[in-house]
């Protein structure tokens, strides 16, 4: 089975977003196209929200889910809190209605084992074993603790995620051999089912199957309901600082201090600075990788409007009762550490890579973020461990870019100018110096380049490059009178109004008139060679004699000194 999040190769677009915005860097870039590295991702699919063009897909399940209606009797729905602001307005007994209509034996709330996991934490408070307690109800912040916070492992409360408890209880009460498919916004969860379910899906993926199965929704019935019951306080879980609502129901210590972080970037900064050494009183701290919860995740079709969907979560879901019947069933699970092994590197690796991408010196490191990384010290790190490659760094590919049109025009025998809309001058070679004539190589004696020099104090031609920036001319050719020579003048934009370049030949030099003659030349014998063909039998040896001279003529010219 694929992975949860992958590249379609084919549409990467190389603008490195999934890199900038991925909050533990699980992305490598070969050949262009930006891989999601397994062992790195946490799965919190925020590289799938943010890539412009759609290359990062989540995996689809949909093709597995109708499989599993054929090879199993019952197969049941643990359906996701979020329902309510997925689908607002939507009666539950008819979206209950329109998933059976799939041919699923019933839907059940993935709440309800929200609520026996609040229950849970709740009693380890009471225990006090441990100061700090950090929830294990979303997979992607647990990923990210076994990944990259071995040291807070210990801390993860060793306990099912909802959907785990849930898949017990449903086969608690029904049977061991019925399929479980989770309908919910998280992908993470595609990687969390082990042995407690089957298949986990989308509220995107739900929504295409609807589509393919065109749903008669008016005529469902509202009478369907939840099997094991509706769900209570559980339902607040999709928000941030839900989970804990649903602990304080079953009287934690009073000394308990609660708190709740969502986003990866938040989460991160709250374990960054965490010191269970300090701890005077038991801590529990609710983590969620989507920003305002899992409302937002990345399973879900409208993402935003987080107050208004707090709110519809808020007085949609039904109160606490005052008790509740405790459950027998064991919902206890350990974590370990799956740490993602950080490289380290010298001053000297760092500075070696640096080079690579043009950094000579400290104001070289532009820190401008557009390869994907904060600062060119990290980017150097990513191109010695292979995660990234040179082409990233855009300002390096300019200078790169830059340096090669400046070798390429202080090679060219003939004068070359680049002019801006002012006639200021962005860049010259020598050449154009010395056709321009004594103020110019002057000028270029400090400023070899001419850079910014105003064209019209050089030349007296200047109104024809003015000229054909007003008109945004392509190509125009024009030969000129200047102190006793015949310059020609090639004018053509690089960018039609703003940026003109113009190449100056001085065809009075010999080589010049050498290469007019071959061209010339060649273009008699090219006009003429059919026609001599024609009339050969008339001409006889005159014909030849003729393409004999020509040939003659181009090969004399040609011919180095």
């Amino acid at each position: 089975m694929s992975k949860p999040i992958y590249t379609e190769k084919t549409e990467c677009q190389d603008c490195y977003k999934c890199v900038r915005e991925c909050p533990v860097k699980a992305i490598m870039v070969i050949d262009g196209s930006a891989q999601v590295m397994p062992e790195a991702c946490i799965l919190c699919g925020t590289c799938t929200q943010v890539c412009p063009v759609g290359a990062k897909k989540i995996r689809d399940d949909l093709g597995d889910a109708m499989a599993l209606l054929t090879e199993k009797d019952q197969v049941y729905v643990s359906l996701a809190p979020t329902f309510r602001t997925e689908f607002a307005g939507l009666d539950s007994g008819k979206l209950i209605a329109a998933i059976k209509s799939l041919g699923f034996a019933g839907v059940s709330e993935t709440a309800l084992g929200a609520q026996e996991v609040s229950a849970a934490c709740a009693q380890m408070l009471s225990e006090g074993n441990n100061p700090l307690l950090i929830s294990s109800a979303c997979p992607s912040i647990v990923h990210l603790i076994e990944q990259y916070y071995p040291n807070l492992v210990p801390h993860i409360t060793p306990v099912d995620s909802p959907m785990q408890a849930h898949a017990k209880m449903l086969r608690a009460a029904i049977s061991e051999d019925i399929g479980i498919v989770f309908i919910g916004p998280c992908v993470a969860k595609k990687n969390e089912f082990e042995d407690s379910f089957d298949i986990a899906l989308t509220f995107t993926d739900l929504r295409r199957w609807f589509n393919l199965s065109n749903i008669d929704w008016a005529g469902l019935s509202s009478e369907e309901e939840f099997i094991l019951g509706a769900a209570e306080e559980g339902g607040l879980y999709p928000i941030d600082g839900g989970m804990i609502d649903g602990i304080k129901f079953y009287n934690p210590p009073e000394n308990t201090l609660f708190m709740a972080f969502s986003g990866v970037k938040d989460v991160v900064e709250a374990l960054d600075e965490i010191d269970t050494g300090n701890f005077d009183h038991p801590v529990f701290i609710e983590t969620l990788a989507c920003p305002g919860g899992c409302v937002n995740g990345p399973g879900v079709s409208n993402r935003g409007s987080t107050a208004q969907k707090r709110y519809k979560i808020q007085t949609l879901t039904p109160p606490a009762p005052k008790e509740r019947d405790e459950k027998p069933l064991d919902f206890s699970k350990q974590f370990r550490s799956r740490q993602v092994k950080q490289q380290t590197h010298s001053k000297a690796e760092i500075a070696a890579a640096l080079l690579k991408i043009g950094k000579k010196r400290g104001e070289d490191e532009l820190k401008c973020g557009g390869c994907g990384y904060d600062t060119c010290k990290e980017f150097a790190a990513a191109l010695i461990e292979e995660k990234a490659e040179p082409a990233m760094c855009v300002s390096w590919l300019r200078k790169l870019a830059q340096n090669k049109a400046s070798a390429l025009i202080k090679a060219m025998p003939s004068g070359v100018v680049i002019v801006d809309e002012n006639l200021r001058i962005i860049e010259s070679n020598h050449r154009f110096a010395e056709l321009a004539g004594a103020d110019a190589c002057i000028v270029s004696e400090a400023n070899p380049d001419l850079e910014g020099a105003y064209l019209d104090r050089i030349i007296d031609f200047h109104d024809l490059f003015s000229k054909a920036l007003e008109e945004g001319t392509e190509v125009q050719i024009q030969d000129i009178r200047q102190r006793g020579k015949i310059i020609r003048l090639t004018l053509f934009s690089i960018q039609k109004h703003h940026i003109l370049g113009g190449i100056l030949q001085d065809i009075t030099e010999p080589v010049i008139q050498q290469e007019q003659i071959i061209e010339k030349a060649n273009e008699v014998m090219r006009k003429n060679l059919s026609t001599v063909q024609q009339i050969a039998f008339l001409l006889g040896e005159n014909a030849a004699d003729s393409e004999v001279l020509l040939s003659s003529i181009v090969k004399s010219f040609g011919k180095k000194d």
